[in-house]
C-alpha cells in the first residue's frame, strides 16, 4: 500500500509538476473556469441565430465573423504581445469580452435581441480575441519558465479539449432550464475569474524576457507578415 502510495505521488507530481508554480496555478484555476464559459456561449450563440433565424447561412456568417478578424489580425496581436506587458494586455482583452458576454446576455432577457446586434458583438468578440489569443498562448512561459513549458502546455491542451465537452453539456442543461440568456451571463461572470486570478499573479516570479529580444522577436514576425 505504501508503495502504490508512493509511486501515486510520483505520478502526481510529474503529471501536474507545472501546477506546483502558484503564478501558473491562479491563471490555470481562472481559465478553467473561463474557458468553459467560452464553449458555454459558442452554443448559446449558435442556438440564438438558429432560434431568430433559423438560417444554416446566418449561423455561418456568425462564425465568420467571430473567426475571421483573429485570422487577419493575428499576426498584430502576436506583435502587440511581443512589444506589451501580457498581463495588462489580458487585463483589457478579457474584461472586453467579458462585457461584450453581457450586452448579449442582456439583450437577450429582455427581448431586444436582434440578428444584426448578434453579427455586430460576434465581430467584436473577434477581434478583441485576435489580440487576446497571443497574449494568452505566450503567458504561459513566464509563468512557468523553460522548464516547465512543455508540461504546463499539455495541462492547458487538456483543459481546453475538456472544455469543448463540459462546455457545451452545462449549456445545453442551462438552455433547457433556465433559457439562453444565463450562458451569456455565466460567460461574461466567468472573465472576471481571470482577471482576478491575473491580479493575484506576483510579479517578482515572472520569467519576463528582456525587452530588447522581445522587441526583436516582434520586429521579425511584423517583416515576414510584411512580406
Amino acid at each position: 500500500m505504501n508503495r502504490f502510495s508512493e509511486d501515486l505521488h510520483r505520478y502526481t507530481d510529474t503529471t501536474f509538476s507545472s501546477l506546483h508554480v502558484r503564478n501558473y496555478r491562479l491563471y490555470y484555476t481562472g481559465q478553467v473556469i473561463s474557458t468553459s464559459g467560452t464553449f458555454m456561449q459558442s452554443i448559446a450563440q449558435d442556438w440564438l441565430v438558429l432560434k431568430l433565424t433559423g438560417s444554416g447561412t446566418a449561423l455561418g456568417m456568425v462564425t465568420a465573423l467571430q473567426y475571421l478578424p483573429i485570422l487577419l489580425l493575428g499576426s498584430y496581436g502576436g506583435l502587440i504581445a511581443d512589444r506589451f506587458p501580457k498581463r495588462k494586455i489580458l487585463y483589457i482583452t478579457q474584461s472586453i469580452a467579458g462585457i461584450l458576454a453581457l450586452i448579449l446576455g442582456v439583450l437577450v432577457a429582455a427581448n431586444l435581441v436582434q440578428l444584426w446586434t448578434v453579427y455586430a458583438l460576434a465581430l467584436c468578440l473577434g477581434i478583441n480575441t485576435a489580440f487576446d489569443m497571443p497574449a494568452r498562448q505566450t503567458i504561459v512561459v513566464e509563468l512557468v519558465g523553460e522548464t516547465q513549458l512543455k508540461n504546463a502546455v499539455t495541462l492547458y491542451s487538456t483543459l481546453v479539449n475538456l472544455s469543448r465537452i463540459i462546455g457545451p453539456a452545462i449549456a445545453g442543461i442551462v438552455i433547457a432550464t433556465f433559457g439562453l440568456a444565463l450562458c451569456f451571463f455565466f460567460n461574461g461572470l466567468s472573465y472576471a475569474a481571470v482577471v482576478i486570478m491575473l491580479l493575484r499573479i506576483d510579479g517578482r516570479q515572472l520569467n519576463l524576457a528582456a525587452p530588447a529580444a522581445r522587441q526583436g522577436r516582434g520586429a521579425r514576425r511584423f517583416e515576414i507578415c510584411a512580406g
